[in-house]
């Protein structure tokens, strides 16, 4: 039981982790903009640009015309003819339009990836120092197993205390050994999942210079307001009914029927003539097929892209309010802490360790006092942890960086 204890039980401070000497100072607006530059995840986003581009170019292009060569039994023998297919309805304007809409959606596409990349690298970086400070207080932790088993050993050599106290504190000890080993394999494991974020090699030590603390927290009302306006899923859902629209407008330009207008030089004609000519002009005539149904279809679809960008509004207000409740109450959380409950608790933990080394109290004593002292800064750190993720929440909802 008292290394279960001891292993909840805290320092007398929170101190944060000392950087390794070769280790990069990073602040968050810097590993924002460095995972900007240098993600291969936006790389390969941006590179779909240059496809959307090139499909303006073969949006505009225009039916080639057609050269043919007739040799025949009968008169005239031989002729050559020079047709041309004449669309109507304005479909090369209609198919420019859908490009360009297709141009601005991946736009909003590699503007949702930007915005999907600064919250991963914030909740990286913020995850990485929660981790940091896990493990600087499972160090202290262990500092504070070696003064108490120190206190026993010397309460014991003094016939104070039984052995099994001081066998209990020395499996304590070890227990904590392995919290702390344990603490910071897994701030490795988030130093290099924020490395990977930046595109540089994963094992770069890093040092956060950005640390739990609690930011301003914008206004619900405003919050909600810019997420309906900048959210970026849902201008990527803007685009892709803009986008939806000219296709229907270029549906409905495919029932006007083309015609294809056409000439001809005859000759070999003899003896009635040596040369002559012939015009033609050739309708498609809406028989089987009117391309009505593929009108309906893309109505359809322009539909269910409307009802689904409603839905994603409900959805990102909800989500919205969710985090901002959220954060309210880590926020408050926070200020108690640091107010009232963790100066109070540091102060009993402090007498606790007094009077068990002076031989004034017992261990079971010093355990609840460790235990409480503990809980209350791991719950501390976990309120500034949900702060963080909750305003990345926000941030992500809004479209926009938080400031």
């Amino acid at each position: 039981m008292i290394g279960a204890v001891l292993a909840l039980g805290g320092s007398a401070a929170v101190r944060a982790q000392a950087p390794p000497a070769a280790s990069q100072t990073l602040t968050l607006d810097a590993a924002i903009e460095r995972a900007l530059a240098a993600n291969p995840s936006l790389a390969a986003a941006r590179a779909s640009r240059a496809v959307a581009d090139a499909g303006l170019g073969v949006a505009g292009e225009r039916p080639n015309p057609e050269i043919a060569y007739e040799a025949e039994r009968e008169t005239p023998r031989q002729a050559i003819s020079f047709s041309v297919p004449i669309e109507l309805g304005g479909k090369r304007g209609k198919r420019l339009d859908l490009a360009r809409a297709g141009v601005a959606a991946t736009d909003a596409e590699i503007a949702r990836t930007i915005a999907q990349i600064r919250n991963d690298v914030r909740r990286a970086y913020f995850d990485l120092a929660a981790a940091n400070q896990r493990t600087a207080m499972a160090d202290d932790l262990r500092s504070l197993a070696v003064r108490a088993r120190d206190a026993a050993q010397a309460r014991f050599n003094a016939g104070d205390v039984p052995r099994l106290e001081l066998l209990q504190i020395e499996l304590a000890l070890a227990n904590v050994d392995i919290e702390l080993s344990a603490a910071r394999s897994e701030a490795q494991a988030l130093t290099a999942e924020l490395n990977a974020l930046l595109a540089q090699p994963l094992t770069t030590p890093v040092a956060l210079a950005d640390q739990l603390g609690a930011m301003p927290m914008p206004v619900l009302d405003d919050v909600v307001a810019t997420a309906t306006r900048s959210n970026a899923d849902l201008a990527v859902l803007d685009r892709r009914i803009d986008e939806q629209t000219a296709r229907r407008a270029l549906a409905d330009s495919m029932r006007h029927q083309d015609f294809t207008a056409g000439g001809a030089m005859t000759y070999d004609a003899q003896p009635e003539f040596s040369s002559g000519w012939r015009a033609s002009v050739a309708f498609t005539v809406p028989l089987f097929t009117s391309h009505r149904a593929g009108v309906l279809v893309e109505d359809a679809e322009l539909r269910r892209l409307q009802a689904e960008r409603a839905a994603l509004v409900a959805t990102t207000t909800g989500a919205v309010t969710a985090a901002h409740v959220r954060a309210a109450a880590a926020r408050d959380q926070i200020a108690r802490f640091d107010a009232e409950i963790l100066p109070r608790a540091l102060e009993v933990e402090q007498m606790a360790q007094d009077g068990y080394s002076a031989g004034q109290t017992g261990l079971p004593q010093l355990i609840t006092a460790l235990q409480q002292g503990r809980d209350i800064r791991r719950r501390r750190l976990d309120a500034a942890l949900a702060y963080q993720r909750a305003l990345a929440d926000l941030e992500r909802a809004m479209g926009v960086p938080l400031r």
